[in-house]
This record gives structure tokens, C-alpha cells and sequence, in this order.
């Protein structure tokens, strides 16, 4: 059993609780199965002093005004109680946060977005291999659901315009390529959201510094409430 305890006092709520300290999620060997899916993500309205949902309408709102995510969201180290030794990354994908485990009970915090409703996915993975400014090409499945992805679908070059951003760590299961990245994005006022195809997109800044500080083969473990686990493509 992987017991998380961030003890951070945050900005965060998630289906009515409150996230201050004392946060506990517990995976069972991550046998999360089909359940029912939480309620939207909110965040605190220092103006109107009232929790609000926060979905695509307000963080566009709230990027435009403030030219950043939510506090909430953005890079920080937090208290951080785990078994899984420094260098393994933990991501819960319900509260849009993934930390890197440091020593000394402690972990690095980044605000994350997650794959939207039926692109979720939880388990145990490994950082297979990194890149920097990477070629995106979009699988097969997107190719043929998205027009905007079928153009791409020998290789967008790297560049300020690629939708993996400035970094990406890809996500093997044993020798296999899952198709999942933690990546930079384009579109960083989605941080905080359920947006993806099922990668994890990061502020590029933030990618940048935590791909300085993975190594290959990192394990990472992914919990996500609701979602199916991983077996595979």
C-alpha cells in the first residue's frame, strides 16, 4: 500500500473537501477500478471570497488577468510522506498535482492537467526516455478522431508551436512505449484541468525543471480516481 500525505496547506478542493493538511490518498496496489467520478476541481475567488469550479472558462479567465496558474498550481516543495524513495514520481491525477519524492520528506510539487473524461488512465510506469524541444506524432487513434492531428501524422518538428512543449519524459511499461508523455504544453492556462488524450502536460518551465531532475527509469506511479488502470495498447 503507497500512503501520500502532502501536508502543504493549499487553494485547492476537489468534490467538496477541502485540500489543507492532512491529505491522504491511499492506493490499495492502485486497484482504483471503474468508480465514480469525482466532482470538478474548485479554487478559492480571493475576490469574491467563495470556492468556484474551476473549468476551462475560468482558468481562461484566470491566466488572462493573472498571466499564471493558480497558486495552488504553480512549482513549490511540500511536506511529503511516501515509502518510494527520492527520484520517483507520484501523480494524482484528481488533484492535478505530480510530485518528485526528495529526500528528507519532502517532494517538489508541479501543477498538472490530466486526459479529459474516458482518457484517464492509472498505474505503475518508468520513465523510459526524455527529449528535449520533441517531434510529436499523434497516434493512430487521435489521427483518426482529430483532423488538426491527421496533418501531423508523420511528425510535427519541435518548436514553440508543438503541443509537447519544451520537454517530454515518455512512459514505458517494461520495453513498451505506453504512448503517454509527461510534456510541456502550448496552452498553459490548462494546468489544473482534465484536458488530454491522457498525457500529463506541465507549464514548459516546469518540465524543463523537472526533466533536469529525472533520470532514466524513474518509476512513476499514476493515481487516478475513476479511471481504468493501465494494460496496455
Amino acid at each position: 500500500m503507497t500512503v501520500i500525505r502532502d501536508s502543504l496547506e493549499g487553494d485547492v478542493k476537489r468534490g467538496g473537501t477541502m485540500r489543507k493538511i492532512g491529505l491522504i490518498v491511499l492506493a490499495a496496489g492502485l486497484c482504483l477500478g471503474p468508480l465514480a467520478a469525482l466532482a470538478a476541481t474548485q479554487i478559492y475567488d480571493a475576490r469574491t471570497k467563495k470556492w468556484v469550479d474551476y473549468d476551462k472558462r475560468k482558468a481562461r479567465q484566470y491566466f488572462a488577468r493573472n498571466k499564471q496558474v493558480p497558486e495552488a498550481f504553480r512549482r513549490q516543495v511540500v511536506t511529503f510522506r511516501t515509502a518510494e524513495p527520492p527520484g520517483t514520481i507520484i501523480i494524482d491525477g484528481n488533484q492535478h498535482f505530480l510530485y518528485l519524492v526528495q529526500p528528507g520528506g519532502q517532494a517538489i510539487r508541479y501543477g498538472i492537467g490530466v486526459g479529459r473524461e474516458g482518457f484517464g488512465w492509472a498505474g505503475i510506469v518508468r520513465v523510459g526516455r526524455t527529449a528535449e524541444w520533441p517531434t510529436w506524432t499523434p497516434p493512430a487513434e487521435m489521427v483518426a478522431r482529430d483532423p488538426n492531428a491527421a496533418k501531423w501524422a508523420a511528425g510535427m518538428p519541435g518548436g514553440p508551436d508543438n503541443p509537447l512543449g519544451a520537454r517530454a519524459l515518455y512512459l514505458y511499461e517494461g520495453e513498451n512505449d505506453t504512448i503517454y508523455r509527461i510534456h510541456g504544453t502550448v496552452e498553459p492556462w490548462t494546468i489544473g484541468l482534465d484536458v488530454s488524450s491522457g498525457c500529463i502536460r506541465m507549464n514548459n518551465d516546469d518540465i524543463v525543471d523537472l526533466h533536469s531532475r529525472v533520470k532514466i527509469g524513474a518509476k512513476v506511479i499514476v493515481l487516478m480516481q475513476g479511471a481504468a488502470l493501465y494494460k496496455g495498447v
